[in-house]
């Protein structure tokens, strides 16, 4: 693909992207603020490695990649039923950057929610790097960096917004689950 097409993709998606979060991107103590950046990052990531995708498929770093982006795609399917099943989403809550599912009205902590809070964002942590991995470079290893510390201010900011909302439930979820990665992180 070549780089005008790559750069008009990017321009198209920060459009969408940026319409989806325009109820947050000017509220710096909003999640949504910072989901942003981290969307952001793994769009330009994608759009930078497109081109190594099947290069090679059989090598080490596609494997490692294949693997991750098979967890991400795992974690986005079983979060969001989670999520839609239990959390009874409401679309009157109007916590600004909120978007859809996540305008969750009862505190999810079966299933996956049982050992991580959030999957949805280990979601693409693991999309980040399996992208990453794709085709290694070190403009690749900053973007998913720089997505990696945005998911992880986005999971705490939208922590702080939980515990306002849940109160001492959330509280007692956060201290016997991890954040991302079950039993480690």
């Amino acid at each position: 693909m070549s780089f005008q097409i790559k750069a008009i993709v990017f321009l198209a998606g920060t459009l969408a992207i940026a319409w989806i979060s325009r109820s947050s991107l000017g509220k710096v103590r909003s999640h949504g603020f910072y989901r942003f950046f981290a969307w952001e990052t793994i769009l330009g990531l994608i759009l930078l490695n497109l081109d190594g995708w099947f290069y090679q498929p059989f090598r080490f770093n596609q494997l490692v990649s294949w693997v991750l982006l098979t967890a991400s795609l795992f974690l986005v399917i079983v979060g969001v039923q989670w999520l839609r099943r239990q959390g009874k989403p409401d679309p009157r809550r109007s916590d600004p950057g909120l978007v859809g599912i996540e305008k969750t009205t009862e505190l999810v902590t079966t299933g996956i929610y049982a050992y991580i809070r959030h999957p949805l964002y280990s979601s693409l942590l693991f999309l980040t790097w399996g992208v990453f991995f794709k085709r290694l470079s070190l403009l690749g290893f900053c973007l998913a960096g720089l997505s990696s510390i945005s998911l992880w201010i986005t999971a705490r900011m939208e922590e702080t917004e939980n515990i306002k909302y849940f109160g001492l439930a959330y509280e007692s979820y956060k201290e016997r689950t991890k954040m991302f990665i079950p039993f480690i992180i």
